[in-house]
């Protein structure tokens, strides 16, 4: 199943509230078959800088990470992440007064 092969590849494990979950933000992400595509890709490019994709917990949305340790760490990673929803005009929106981003689907 679908929902189940997104939780596995994010590092959750499969329970019924986690499906019903990821399920919801599926709905809600905008054009979400083409943005399943490359958000995996991006999870595991940011692995090396602490940070990651992640199911939000207060909101039916992804959300992206970042958790880098250190300016330059930090930097990087939110570089990896505007050019990564420049290039597949995927919308972003920048939790206030934190490094988190929340998935909201394609722009064009």
């Amino acid at each position: 199943m679908r929902r189940d092969a997104i939780l596995r590849q994010l590092g959750y494990s499969i329970t019924p509230n986690a499906v019903e979950q990821v399920g919801k933000v599926i709905e809600n992400t905008k054009d979400f078959d083409y943005v399943e595509k490359h958000l995996i890709a991006l999870n595991d490019a940011l692995k090396p800088s602490l940070s990651f994709v992640a199911i939000s917990s207060t909101h039916d949305y992804f959300k992206i990470k970042n958790e880098a340790k250190g300016k330059e760490m930090v930097d990087n990673a939110n570089k990896i992440i505007q050019n990564w929803s420049k290039k597949y005009k995927i919308a972003l929106e920048k939790v206030p007064n934190k490094e988190t981003y929340y998935v909201l689907g394609k722009t064009a």
